[in-house]
């Protein structure tokens, strides 16, 4: 959970990743002050002590280095059906971390929050959010037209939909 303070560490590892970021995500579309930052990661702290948003820094075990940021998100607590979402500081792309990251998030939304459904949804071009989906056994269920505002709320997107839903019983994938 991100607690104050850590607004530091995200705000460079944004300001790092700008131009990678900005084609996906809202957040990047203009360069944010520090104090945004670190008011964006108070209110995250909020959220996620209320439930309603379980966001997730990590942090490279050696040297306590910002790596992504992930979470639970547009969480339906009755259906127990969680999306993941994630990004990573682009100065450590390509190790493998956010693979890592997704891993251990289903992992925590299976064992510890009896997650049922699990989703991850990017845009049919962000060819690296897609092979994480597909590399940890997700189903890209289906992709919905214009179901979006792009990051920079200027044309309606198209939403890739992966899925993976959790036996009951065994608490293993059902489906992939």
């Amino acid at each position: 959970m991100p607690i104050p303070g850590d607004g530091r560490a995200v705000y460079d590892a944004i300001t790092a990743s700008l131009s990678e970021l900005k084609p996906w995500m809202p957040f990047a579309q203009n360069e944010q002050s520090m104090e945004d930052v670190e008011k964006n990661i108070r209110e995250a702290h909020i959220d996620f002590i209320k439930r309603e948003d379980l966001r997730l820094l990590i942090f490279l075990k050696d040297t306590n280095q910002l790596v992504a940021s992930s979470g639970l998100h547009r969480i339906d607590w009755d259906v127990r059906r969680f999306e993941i979402g994630y990004w990573i500081d682009s100065r450590f792309s390509g190790h493998g971390y956010i693979t890592e990251a997704v891993k251990g998030i289903e992992n925590f939304a299976i064992t510890e929050l009896n997650a049922r459904r699990l989703e991850i949804r990017c845009e049919p071009e962000n060819v690296k959010s897609r092979a994480v989906a597909e590399r940890l056994g997700y189903s890209l269920e289906g992709i919905l037209r214009k179901d979006a505002l792009s990051a920079d709320s200027e044309e309606l997107r198209d939403t890739c939909v992966y899925g993976k839903v959790v036996d009951k019983e065994t608490k293993g994938i059902a489906h992939a």
